[in-house]
């Protein structure tokens, strides 16, 4: 369970190339528009708004902030190991080093959870922009084609549907986007630049158009009130009781930092350039720019985005909204910049699956290659793509986004990727202690106090996310750990080699 895999072992099998192994295909500012390209998505166009009717109001801002300090911590973390260990599977293969087998599948499991429900988060919402695009042009699907049943949902005109059979464009974009990286990683950095430019460009009119439109009111109160927080103040409930009575998390600071949480989803991007490490023509360099600098760009434009957003519209407009952005876009004067502004929101969302669907089947990959996982999972086609993995998930995460509410998938991936990004903080205290000599192209400054400081945000962070994602998590972990000790253990290629007494 606690073998460790060796860093010259990890680095020899990244610098394998030929039939059999990735592809290196993606250049330095190919891995920066991949980060930016799974940043900038759900996150900011859906889960914005969300945020600011039920957690922070025009204060989500700040949440964005919180969040992005707690990215850097552990964004500056990734980067010493993607320039170290420059090998597909990101935090799996970076605990595989530092912490052993079981913790590197525990949070290999994990990123599954991370990576596939993420794409399902994005697909869920990009079906609303993209029946917005159809009304357009006067093709609008029903809603019963439009929303997960199971559970109640507020449109737009005021009334609430609960008759939802399924999210149908939502599985077809991701069947779509699979078939791309089955295709081959070149032709999908392809589609994802084109896609990117698109996005970025998008947020930037939205900002600078939207900020003549601010209307200051809607930023008074900042932070709305907690009554639960006021009621602590002048001690007429107990700290228990705080928490008891459902006070978190709605308004106030609880509700910054709640937000903050939820919003974490947001940042996901740039753990998933880690996991195409081994696709990076120089990963050495190409990794640290392409994990800060894509971490970097999307802060600034979160901050500014949502500032403007919530100065457009009331806080409260973007209750059960799945498309805040339009709701604030029509307060402007630009309406007939609408169907090009719907246009690029599809297009960032698109991006985001894109990426989020081509992290989650290089982490499978690494998995199988050390045996954990079956064979089926590292098989590669002519093209070098793991394109068995990438049929497999595509049923498994278009029936999640087919079915599964988007606000509960916006909360589970939070927390599976906060847990992961604890334990590369970890790993880097680790790694320094046990291997200090070794190699590193890109250094962590400050350590352990930047680790540390990664570890505690991710973890208040974690702790301000609902009691039910934790429960989820949990049942999903058990899930994991059963299927290691099942097959994983006994498959280990790593376990049989040091048993065998052949480590080379």
């Amino acid at each position: 369970m606690w073998y460790k895999k060796s860093i010259a072992k990890l680095v020899s099998e990244a610098e394998q190339s030929g039939e059999g192994t990735l592809k290196r295909t993606l250049s330095t500012s190919g891995l920066v528009a991949l980060g930016v390209g799974a940043i900038i998505g759900a996150g900011l166009f859906s889960l914005t708004g969300i945020a600011a009717a039920e957690n922070a109001g025009p204060a989500v801002m700040l949440s964005f902030i919180i969040a992005a300090v707690g990215c850097a911590f552990a964004g500056l973390c990734y980067a010493e190991f993607a320039s170290m260990i420059p090998v597909a599977g990101s935090a799996y293969t970076y605990s595989y080093a530092t912490m052993g087998e079981f913790m590197a599948w525990i949070i290999g499991w994990d990123l599954v959870l991370e990576y596939a429900l993420a794409g399902a988060t994005v697909a869920a919402s990009w079906s609303q922009y993209f029946n917005e695009l159809l009304k357009i042009f006067g093709m609008a699907l029903p809603n019963e084609l439009l929303y997960s049943p199971w559970v109640e949902h507020h449109l737009a005109d005021g009334t609430v549907f609960s008759g939802g059979i399924v999210n149908l464009p939502a599985i077809i974009i991701v069947c779509l986007l699979s078939l791309l990286l089955i295709r081959g990683t070149q032709e999908s950095s392809f589609v994802n630049n084109i896609l990117v430019v698109l996005k970025v460009a998008v947020v930037i009119l939205f900002i600078a158009l939207g900020w003549q439109f601010i209307d200051p009111a809607n930023h008074n109160p900042f932070i709305p009130v907690n009554e639960g927080e006021e009621l602590l103040k002048n001690g007429q409930i107990g700290f228990f009781d705080f928490f008891k009575e459902g006070y978190f998390g709605h308004f106030g600071i609880s509700g910054v930092l709640r937000a903050a949480g939820v919003l974490f989803f947001a940042f996901v991007g740039f753990d998933a350039v880690s996991t195409a490490a081994q696709e990076a023509i120089n990963p050495k360099k190409g990794m640290p720019i392409g994990i800060i600098g894509s971490l970097l760009v999307c802060t600034l434009l979160y901050v500014l985005f949502s500032y403007v957003m919530t100065g457009l519209a009331h806080y409260s407009d973007f209750k059960g909204d799945a498309k805040p952005v339009a709701t604030a876009f029509a307060k402007t004067g630009y309406t007939f910049l609408n169907t090009a502004m719907i246009v690029t929101i599809i297009a960032g969302y698109t991006s985001v699956i894109l990426v989020m669907l081509l992290g989650q089947s290089r982490v499978f990959y690494s998995m199988s290659k050390d045996g954990l996982l079956p064979k089926v999972f590292s098989d590669l086609s002519k093209r070098q793509t793991p394109w068995k993995t990438n049929l497999i998930f595509m049923v498994f995460v278009s029936l999640f986004a087919g079915f599964v509410p988007v606000a509960e998938l916006g909360h589970m991936v939070s927390i599976g990727t906060l847990f992961a990004f604890t334990l590369v903080c970890i790993g880097v205290i680790v790694m320094r202690k046990r291997s200090p000599d070794i190699e590193r192209p890109f250094k962590t400054p400050l350590v352990p106090l930047i680790p540390i400081l990664g570890i505690i945000v991710c973890v208040l962070m974690m702790a301000s996310l609902p009691l039910e994602s934790w429960e989820r998590l949990g049942i999903w972990m058990l899930i994991g750990v059963a299927v290691y000790f099942l097959y994983g253990k006994r498959h280990s290629v790593l376990r049989k080699e040091i048993e065998s007494g052949n480590t080379k």
